[in-house]
């Protein structure tokens, strides 16, 4: 009965120690924190970047199926399903990115609030914590605009699937009339995405330019 909270408890230390000997390692051959966290913030906001495209490409593809005049619908179908699992793809890598940010912030975090301790300048000592302080701060503001980008992907990832699920099991006019349906939601749904990846993307640039202060 109590096994499974301490095999949990196990499991979150063993992947917290990994993560400290793995950015250990790094900082043993030169490469800090500060460094992977900047690199990290990088790749989310590539990844972003790519995944809005994605999306648009997706839409297009949706828009032209509810444009369909007659020809092999089961090409079109292959289509559609093609940018619906491409999306769900980026959709994870979107969750992996976040993730890495979050892990890699909180060592970052931690080591800095420990060695501000170990300062003999006063002067020094509260520059540095001027300095996280106002990191953290520009991190909360990133890392809000990345989950609220994020948590619009779901739903429309949930559109997507019902769409593609019900033309393949109904290549005909009523899959079509379906889409037509949908299509207005779908394309709102798609900018209000696109907007918060925007907006995401620019915290991340702006997160990137306080850490190269």
């Amino acid at each position: 009965m109590n096994y499974l909270p301490i095999v949990s408890f196990s499991l979150i230390f063993s992947l917290s120690a990994c993560s400290s000997l793995y950015y250990s390692g790094l900082e043993k051959i030169g490469i800090p924190k500060r460094e992977v966290m900047v690199h990290r913030v990088e790749k989310a906001r590539d990844t972003q970047e790519e995944t809005k495209e994605q999306f648009k490409s997706a839409l297009e593809q949706f828009t032209a199926v509810t444009n369909f005049k007659g020809g092999d619908l089961e090409a079109t179908y292959n289509k559609l399903n093609s940018e619906y699992e491409a999306s769900v793809k980026k959709a994870d890598e979107v969750r992996y990115r976040i993730s890495e940010i979050e892990d890699v912030s909180e060592a970052l975090f931690s080591e800095w609030e420990n060695e501000i301790t170990q300062y003999s300048s006063a002067s020094l000592k509260r520059s540095s914590q001027n300095k996280l302080n106002e990191t953290k701060i520009q991190y909360q503001q990133l890392i809000k605009a990345m989950k609220s980008a994020e948590s619009k992907i779901e739903p429309i990832l949930a559109v997507f699937k019902d769409q593609v699920m019900f033309m393949k099991h109904n290549l005909n006019a009523q899959a079509i009339a379906s889409l037509k349906t949908e299509l207005g939601s779908i394309k709102t749904d798609v900018s209000n995405l696109i907007a918060a990846m925007e907006k995401s993307i620019n915290e991340a640039n702006a997160f990137i330019k306080t850490m190269e202060k």
